[in-house]
């Protein structure tokens, strides 16, 4: 028998929140650098984990919660499908900001201004979205089934690529051979780069708490 959505801590549930306000303190930090005469690469030091664990926990939310929910909710493959489009749009978000990052002519004529509001709305979209969906998962499955999902999400974001790739196909035996490809190329380019990679957000009940310890332990954070 399902539990109540209410009945204390999911794991799940506590595990995506925690994410998301890992990615939005990177993304405030980020934000707030700037290169000075002593530190040029400023911008990049702070902007890279932000993109590095935002890229990382799309691909995986898109391998382990779209699945979910098609085998679980009764709605499932129109929840997956937006889960979908609403990942390619932060990703395309985020290839902006990394253009503009690393001095793509492309972008060069648009405010930085510009950039930072849209990838703050697609960021802010995206959580609304998976909270709504873990909310649907916590109301149709059981907590082992949860938790299940919490340490497979994990274990996933360590394997997938660190950099956004939006025009690569989110689902399915291709999405994953598309993954698999991406990862190995950003590897070799973060090695090259000497690029730091945030380690995930492990799976642990309480949220408050866990957040509190988090944020406070990130290197990638200002103290």
């Amino acid at each position: 028998m399902n539990e109540s959505p209410n009945a204390g801590a999911d794991v799940l549930a506590d595990t995506v929140t925690q994410t998301h306000a890992v990615l939005h303190a990177r993304l405030r930090s980020a934000e707030a650098s700037r290169p000075t005469r002593d530190r040029p690469r400023a911008a990049l030091s702070a902007a890279d984990p932000f993109l590095a664990s935002t890229s990382r926990h799309v691909a995986a939310a898109n391998a382990v919660l779209a699945p979910a929910a098609r085998r679980h909710l009764d709605q499932g493959h129109r929840r997956a499908h937006e889960l979908a489009l609403q990942s390619k749009r932060l990703e395309i978000a985020l290839g902006q900001l990394k253009a503009k990052l690393y001095g793509s002519t492309f972008v060069v004529r648009r405010p930085w201004a510009s950039i930072w509001e849209e990838v703050e709305r697609e960021l802010a979209a995206t959580r609304s979205l998976e909270l709504q969906l873990v909310d649907e998962l916590v109301a149709a499955t059981d907590a082992e089934r949860r938790g299940e999902l919490a340490e497979q999400l994990y274990r996933t974001e360590r394997r997938v690529p660190t950099r956004p790739h939006p025009y690569l196909p989110h689902r399915g035996l291709s999405g994953r051979v598309a993954r698999r490809v991406a990862l190995q190329v950003d590897r070799f380019w973060d090695t090259a780069e000497g690029r730091m990679v945030p380690e995930p957000v492990r799976p642990h009940r309480g949220r408050e708490g866990r957040i509190a310890q988090y944020l406070l332990a990130d290197p990638h954070l200002p103290g």
